[in-house]
C-alpha cells in the first residue's frame, strides 16, 4: 500500500510543472457590483438626446432637468402618480430607489409628498424622467426625516412617470 502511495505520489510530481496554477493564482470572483448589475431588473429607462445639460431653477427653488420628453397626460396637484424613482444625496450615495431587483413601481398622491416632488412631477407628462434637485426647504427641511434624511438636506431624485390616475 504504502508503495502503490508513493508512485501515485511521484507521477503527480512528474506531471506538474511550474506552469501549473497554484491556488492562490486561482481566478476571484467579479467584484460584487458586476454580480449585482448582472441581477438588476429594472434600471432607469434612456434620456433624450437633447436632453439639457443644465437645471432650471423655478420661483420656489426646486432645480430641474427634463431628461426625457413626452406629451402624455400631466399630474394635477390632487392627483396620484405610479413612478420609477431613485433619490440620492449630494455626495451620490442613494437612500432610496424604487429601481433594481425587484423593480416595483410606487403609486402615490402628490399631495403627500415632498413639495419638491409634487412641483415638479406637475412639469412632466407620462412616459416622461425629470432630475430634481431639492433643496431643504422643498424637501424635508430642518428636522429631516431619522433616520434616512439628516437634517437641511439637499436632495436629488430622478423620477420616471409611468402613470397618472
Amino acid at each position: 500500500m504504502n508503495r502503490f502511495f508513493l508512485f501515485a505520489v511521484l507521477l503527480g510530481l512528474i506531471g506538474c510543472d511550474s506552469s501549473t496554477t497554484k491556488l492562490n493564482d486561482a481566478p476571484k470572483p467579479p467584484p460584487q457590483e458586476l454580480i449585482d448589475k448582472d441581477r438588476v431588473k429594472v434600471v432607469p429607462g434612456p434620456s433624450d438626446p437633447d436632453a439639457p445639460q443644465e437645471f432650471t431653477t423655478t420661483e420656489s427653488g426646486l432645480k430641474y432637468r427634463i431628461l426625457r420628453r413626452s406629451d402624455g397626460k400631466k399630474p394635477t396637484a390632487e392627483g396620484r402618480v405610479r413612478v420609477h424613482y431613485r433619490g440620492t444625496f449630494d455626495d451620490g450615495k442613494i437612500f432610496d430607489t424604487s429601481y433594481g431587483k425587484t423593480g416595483a413601481a410606487i403609486e402615490f398622491p402628490l399631495s403627500g409628498v415632498a413639495k419638491g416632488w409634487a412641483e415638479g412631477l406637475q412639469l412632466i407628462g407620462e412616459g416622461s424622467m425629470i432630475e430634481l434637485e431639492v433643496p431643504p426647504e422643498l424637501g424635508y427641511g430642518k428636522d429631516g426625516y431619522p433616520p434616512t434624511i439628516p437634517p437641511n438636506a439637499t436632495l436629488h431624485f430622478l423620477v420616471e412617470l409611468l402613470n397618472v390616475k
